[in-house]
């Protein structure tokens, strides 16, 4: 009679497997690289997109770094920080029909002069 462990072989690496006749992989290791071969397109564009996200999140909070009250600041001044203005995570449009863009709990309205106020949301 044949030895079916003898057949089975990892598919990241050809090494015997040992174990459960459902095992596909050696080791967590060679479990782990098949996964991220897999998804690393996927995960690598949602990764950067959040990072991009954070990113803009940081440099709002840091602009209202203090007693967290609003503050106006000019375009140029957003993106010397590396601020993407086409990242966010949702909108809020006010009583007066002011858009407020959001990044988290930290947003941005257009004002004149292509100048911004900067804001927190308050907390729910």
């Amino acid at each position: 009679m044949e030895n079916r462990e003898s057949e089975r072989k990892c598919k990241v690496c050809d090494k015997l497997i040992r174990g459960r006749s459902d095992k596909i992989f050696c080791d967590m290791y060679c479990r782990a690289i098949h996964n991220n071969q897999a998804k690393g397109p996927a995960n690598r564009f949602m990764r950067n997109i959040n990072n991009a996200l954070g990113k803009n999140r940081k440099i709002l909070k840091d602009l209202l770094a203090g007693n967290g009250s609003p503050k106006k600041i000019s375009r140029d001044k957003l993106l010397e920080a590396g601020f993407q203005f086409k990242y966010l995570t949702h909108t809020l449009t006010n009583q007066k029909r002011g858009v407020y863009y959001f990044c988290y709990e930290f947003g941005y309205r257009l004002l004149d002069n292509d100048c911004f106020l900067i804001v927190k949301k308050p907390e729910e």
